[in-house]
């Protein structure tokens, strides 16, 4: 199955980067600097009423049907003005991050009755409050809102702006024959397109379908007896607002329709959120608002940090999937007829659907991404902090079943390092495996997160509907022919769910690692794990960091050299392709990878000596090196692989970091959870001829190095070892660099080593067999590594 956004195909997520969307955040705005900074001046007098659509929202305050180009002021409670500016060709100006209270205004210049600029008089709006965050309206408001009805719904949030949602109900359902267990999936793809994405599927065309990427809310839901509302995100399709991903509106947007839907007469009353990627990041926020009537949400394949972990992994621009992905949300944003998403233009200019056109007045007001992106190389913290999902995630007290992959090539392997801040809520179930980003719905998840769904939203015994059981069901065919097949709940025939939910806490540990996805019984690259490891924590409480030293001759020690040597490489990102991917997509089981060697004197290679006994790795790893220059900065690339006895090398994880980037978080330290901190302030350029200390983090990874292969690190220039990754690199070839090997100045290896795992006597993969893991014929480097 590959899942399509609007515009490319397999761009499932953002992405969140991921996700480099969220630079949509208002950090200056051409309006001025932060309302709380500046003290303004004195407003001038009015003497008449300022006729245009004035509402305040979370940190904002936004004006619709002004002139359009005319200059507008934003005046505060105190009687000063804070902000100037203009509105755009609809008349719309939206001001962001103003201070939350009552009694700010907008005024506008008006031509008097007497000729010449003397002669002018100033108009007022009414007073509105900038809306504090968690500030939320009491359940009355959520009850008075209109009945929504099967179909396309307009639902007002706090703040007026009327975003799309579809309505779609169990397969065979009347509205009348609620109440349903109810989800909402919540994204800016074309997710609330009320045509029938099945039909699409399988062929048919349908003008108003939604994305593929919204097959969970949108299709799967509903065969699985499920009411699913399909949120469309502010600012793009037939929602209003103005696209500011993840900003704190779009963020309570998620409070508001949950309780909106779950006021609903043919809802049960308590609402569960799922999705995958964009829809399965927006979860984290929605649930960190806390709604009274959330119920429990099932996230798949997120990230949890737009910065480090999609937009700038170590600093460095990803300006593959998270550029191009955000030049689609872009596109998106744009007000339709004219651009936006298919669907809004075809229900505008075919459907007759006035208030989807009415939605399009605040698009101008997307801000330039493209400018904030150039803006902010740097963890800017008013950008990104706000919009880090795992900072939303402490705030979580509902069920949750998480799923992810290591490899992801979209929203990237970074999110289990959040993971610990979910450590307060004893009701997580994560399970993660190696694998691609639609991996999330494989038959090693999709029967645990069915009998999830069940328990803690819909409250009744699992059971999973016929269709989707077995090697012949339709689900199946959607999965492809290499996928194991889904196998019936277990639970089938409890008494009741009380029983469902003991056996389900039983059965299933907090963390489940699913190991060699795509080396099962349907051939190598098919959908299915081979074997588990279990764990109650993460990171599990038996790894221990494990050490190993760079060596003369490309070796891998555990013992520190006492000699110190050096090796030197040049760092030239054009030594080899951007990526490992020479043509077609991820999904399938046998990718077409073009996973290119080491380039002779571009890179360097460390390998261990043949392993003794099995070495499975759960969590983070780092590399430390003594590194000097050339150049007063340069990126690092280290990557992780295994070199299989039959002479074979299999991708495993990378990490990335650009060297004047290297200054650590105090809780950051940890070799195997190192976390630079990114901000301008602690940027420092290499010394001139001198070694630094610069530690690498590698994303986490869970991996199973068997008895007789040897442990393999590469050092380079970014690119290469990704399928949709590229990088907007500073190193252009010319730089020389150095790394030191033992000494007083040692460079090393630090692995994350699950103390006593083995691979429980399962076999070394078929080459090739791992989901998202390449396979090449090992070449050592130039240094004999």
């Amino acid at each position: 199955m590959e899942l399509r956004s609007s515009g490319r195909t397999g761009a499932v997520a953002p992405a969140v980067a991921l996700l480099m969307v969220l630079l949509l955040a208002p950090v200056l705005g051409a309006d001025g600097a932060d309302a709380a900074r500046k003290k303004g001046y004195k407003a001038p007098a009015t003497t008449a009423s300022l006729d245009v659509k004035i509402r305040g929202s979370v940190r904002q305050v936004y004006v619709e049907d002004a002139d359009p180009g005319s200059r507008v002021l934003l005046v505060n409670p105190k009687g000063r003005v804070i902000r100037k500016a203009r509105t755009d060709s609809f008349g719309s100006k939206v001001f962001r991050e103003v201070r939350p209270g009552f009694g700010y205004r907008v005024i506008q210049r008006k031509p008097g009755e007497v000729p010449g600029p003397g002669g002018d008089i100033f108009a007022g709006t009414r007073k509105v409050r900038s809306l504090k965050p968690g500030d939320n309206p009491p359940q009355p408001y959520y009850r008075k809102q209109a009945e929504l009805k099967e179909g396309l719904n307009y639902v007002t949030m706090r703040d007026g702006v009327k975003l799309a949602m579809t309505v779609r109900l169990p397969l065979g359902k009347d509205i009348d024959d609620g109440p349903f267990p109810t989800v909402i999936e919540h994204s800016g793809y074309g997710t609330a397109a009320p045509g029938d994405l099945l039909t699409s599927l399988f062929g048919g065309s349908d003008p108003l379908a939604p994305d593929s990427a919204t097959i969970i809310g949108s299709a799967l839901a509903p065969l699985l007896g499920y009411a699913s509302v399909s949120m469309q995100m502010r600012g793009s399709g037939c929602s209003g607002g103005a696209y500011d991903l993840f900003g704190l509106p779009t963020t309570y947007d998620g409070y508001d329709a949950v309780e909106t839907v779950a006021a609903q007469d043919w809802s049960k009353g308590k609402v569960g959120l799922v999705g995958i990627s964009y829809s399965g990041i927006s979860q984290m926020f929605a649930a960190g608002t806390r709604p009274p009537h959330l119920g429990a949400i099932a996230p798949m394949s997120i990230t949890t940090d737009i910065y480090n972990g999609t937009g700038y992994p170590g600093g460095i621009f990803n300006s593959g999937f998270a550029l191009s992905w955000v030049s689609e949300r872009v596109r998106d944003a744009q007000p339709a007829p004219e651009g936006g998403q298919p669907w809004a233009r075809e229900m505008i200019e075919n459907r007759g659907d006035t208030q989807c056109l009415e939605n399009q007045k605040l698009r101008l007001q997307t801000l330039d991404v493209f400018r904030m992106i150039e803006d902010n190389p740097n963890r800017t913290p008013l950008v990104f902090n706000q919009r880090a999902p795992g900072n939303w995630m402490k705030r979580i007290q509902v069920p949750v079943f998480l799923t992810g992959q290591y490899q992801d090539e979209q929203t990237g392997g970074n999110f289990p390092t959040a993971l610990p801040n979910l450590d307060g809520n004893r009701d997580v179930w994560v399970s993660m495996q190696n694998g691609v980003h639609s991996d999330s719905i494989s038959p090693g998840t999709i029967t645990r997160w069915i009998e999830f769904m069940d328990i803690f939203i819909a409250r009744q015994v699992p059971e999973i509907p016929a269709l989707f059981v077995g090697p012949g069901s339709p689900f199946s065919a959607l999965l492809g022919e290499r996928s194991d097949p889904i196998e019936q709940s277990e639970y089938v025939g409890l008494p009741d769910v009380a029983a469902a939910e003991k056996t389900f806490r039983r059965d299933n540990s907090r963390v489940s690692l699913l190991m060699d996805n795509g080396a099962g019984p349907s051939g190598p690259g098919g959908l299915g794990a081979t074997w588990e490891l279990d764990y109650d924590s993460w990171p599990p409480k038996n790894v221990r960091p494990r050490t190993w030293y760079l060596g003369d001759g490309g070796s891998l020690n555990p013992k520190k050299p006492d000699r110190r040597s050096i090796e030197r490489y040049t760092a030239d990102p054009a030594a080899r392709p951007s990526t490992n991917l020479a043509g077609g997509g991820v999904n399938a089981a046998q990718p077409d990878y073009d996973w290119a060697p080491v380039a002779d004197g571009k890179g360097l290679g460390f390998t261990t000596g043949r392993l003794a006994t099995d070495t499975v790795i759960a969590g983070g790893s780092s590399l430390t090196a003594w590194l000097k220059s050339s150049a007063p900065d340069t990126d690092l690339q280290v990557t992780l692989s295994e070199v299989r006895p039959d002479g074979k090398e299999t991708y495993v994880q990378t990490g990335w970091l650009r060297a004047s980037h290297r200054k650590l978080r105090r809780n950051g330290r940890d070799p195997l959870n190192i976390v630079p901190t990114h901000l301008k302030r602690d940027q420092r350029s290499l010394p001139s001829g001198r070694f630094a200390k610069v530690r690498v983090p590698i994303f986490p990874v869970t991996h199973a190095f068997r008895a007789g292969s040897k442990i393999r690190v590469t050092i380079m220039a970014p690119g290469g070892d990704r399928s949709e990754w590229e990088f907007r690199t500073i190193d252009d070839g010319t730089a020389d660099n150095t790394i030191t090997i033992g000494g007083n100045r040692p460079s090393s290896l630090t692995l994350p080593v699950l103390k006593g795992a083995t691979a429980l006597g399962n076999p070394l993969p078929v080459a090739g067999a791992l989901r998202g893991q390449p396979t090449r014929e090992y070449e050592a480097a130039s240094n004999g590594g």
